[in-house]
């Protein structure tokens, strides 16, 4: 089993930044990738951005120039910087992990950007 635990939501206004980190433990092995999903009020979930044990990266459209995840294998972390927030970003941000065919997922933590 794999537990993710996120931290660093919050609310701030728009323009401003945060970082997110998402701590994970258990048995965690070989080659896996590791990302933040979102979820607003009334849409789907969707892919923010996400980084493989290689260190390969992919990010949605939106977040594109703004976001930047990163990991740190020794920690088994992986963060989420986000700048240049705006309202649109307000969600629930999800940690996410694919390990060895299997998914994990964190509790998720709110971030709030007011205009």
């Amino acid at each position: 089993q794999v537990q993710l635990v996120e931290s660093g939501g919050g609310l701030v206004q728009a323009g401003g930044s945060l970082r997110l980190s998402c701590a994970a433990s258990g048995r965690i092995f070989g080659f896996n990738t590791m990302g933040w999903y979102r979820q607003a009020p009334g849409k789907q979930r969707e892919l923010v951005a996400s980084i493989t044990s290689l260190r390969s990266t992919n990010y949605a459209d939106s977040v594109k120039g703004r976001f930047t995840i990163s990991r740190d294998n020794a920690k088994n972390t992986v963060y989420l910087q986000m700048n240049t927030l705006n309202p649109e970003d307000t969600a629930v941000y999800f940690c996410n992990a694919r390990i060895g065919g299997n998914v994990y997922w964190g509790q998720g933590t709110q971030v709030t950007v007011s205009s």
